[in-house]
């Protein structure tokens, strides 16, 4: 399905106090590939939220973070080496109230892996994010999959998002849990692409936006084409595919 970003609903307030937010989930591989490149897709995608996972997070992992900030008018919020590689990056738009970042627990022999969370307010909206790399073991992934919904239900927010590398496809027992208990963005108001990986010829999705009931999701999917990125670009900055949401976050009471 060819969709321009041009066509997502674009960032907003609305006169109700509801705020439009474009998140956009991307699996970076720490920067390991075209740095630029990868730049290039995030402007393109104009998210207002930066949900990252495999982040820079060895030798001079801020720094790294840091240069992909300045090239995409983002900041960092949370996350990185601290939660084992999820991120989350910001514009200045959002209002950050509070950040937790989390090393879930470790199976031995297996990787580390985290939780990069925020609170974020635009406006009289607030949304509960979550960003997370979920494990390949199937085992120590369902356990991950439970703490994410109860770091969502823990967190006390209204609306919330969790956007990542689910290392699963909607079959799976991880990744329908999770879309039982939440909104499946792009199964809820598919655009764009469905398939995340890998980028020369995706056939799977594993990569993932979900929201809570009460977002209200606007459109969800791989954004195709993108203004002055090419499939070289995208082959070229990771090795996976973004995923990019519209939401519209009610205002909290």
């Amino acid at each position: 399905m060819t969709a321009p970003v041009e066509d997502l609903p674009a960032s907003r307030t609305e006169p109700d106090g509801s705020a439009v937010v474009r998140v956009l989930s991307y699996n970076v591989r720490s920067m390991r590939d075209d740095r630029e490149a990868l730049a290039r897709v995030v402007r393109a995608c104009a998210p207002d939220v930066l949900c990252l996972q495999e982040a820079p997070r060895f030798f001079r992992w801020r720094k790294r973070a840091a240069w992909l900030g300045r090239r995409t008018g983002l900041v960092t919020v949370a996350g990185g080496a601290t939660t084992a590689g999820p991120m989350i990056m910001t514009t200045l738009r959002a209002h950050v109230v509070r950040t937790e970042e989390i090393l879930l627990p470790r199976t031995p022999g297996l990787h580390q892996r985290g939780l990069a969370t925020a609170v974020l307010r635009f406006g009289a909206a607030r949304l509960h994010v979550v960003s997370c790399h979920l494990s390949l073991d199937a085992t120590e992934r369902r356990r991950q999959g439970r703490l994410v919904l109860e770091n969502v239900a823990a967190s006390g927010e209204p609306h919330a998002v969790v956007a990542g590398d689910l290392n699963d496809t909607p079959q799976g027992h991880t990744f329908g849990h999770l879309a039982a208990e939440l909104q499946d963005a792009w199964a809820t108001r598919p655009w764009g692409g469905e398939h995340t990986s890998a980028p020369r010829a995706p056939r799977q999705r594993i990569d993932a936006v979900l929201a809570t009931q009460g977002v209200e999701i606007l459109a969800c999917g791989v954004p195709t084409p993108l203004p002055g990125i090419t499939p070289a670009d995208l082959v070229a900055a990771t090795d996976h595919l973004p995923v990019l949401a519209a939401l519209r976050i009610p205002p909290t009471k």
